[in-house]
């Protein structure tokens, strides 16, 4: 088992251009406020799932109501890790040539389709009104 999680630390080769990695962030995205005790992150998080609820709860279309429930899933993904582990377990690393993306998991990557649903509902509604004054 040791032997795996080392292999995993360093990177495990799935196919060109992605590996399977084992990574702990301690902070936000993209690593930055690890300074900040895990504690503090998890009640921002929690702070701002609480908000997203009510806007949950609050939504008139179904576009809406699910992109809400991909952020909401996913940072109560991330919030879950922080709790067990002090931070985020990452683990998708995608590259090209040399560079990295920083590595990341599948709650990240509901948290950001769920607000680019959100942006495009955005988008739709202020586009809407200006298409039927014509």
């Amino acid at each position: 088992m040791l032997a795996n999680a080392e292999a995993l630390a360093t990177g495990v080769a799935v196919f060109p251009g992605f590996n399977l990695i084992l990574h702990r962030n301690y902070g936000v995205t993209f690593g930055f406020f690890q300074n900040v005790p895990w504690w503090v992150l998890t009640l921002v998080a929690t702070a701002i799932v609480l908000f997203l609820a009510v806007s949950l709860i609050r939504a008139t279309r179904a576009a809406e109501a699910v992109a809400y429930g991909m952020v909401i899933g996913g940072a109560l993904g991330n919030v879950v890790d922080r709790l067990r582990f002090g931070g985020v377990t990452d683990f998708l690393d995608f590259y090209l040539g040399t560079a990295h993306w920083p590595a990341f998991n599948l709650a990240d990557v509901f948290v950001v389709c769920g607000v680019g649903i959100l942006l495009i509902v955005a988008g739709r509604e202020k586009i809407a009104p200006s298409e039927t004054s014509r």
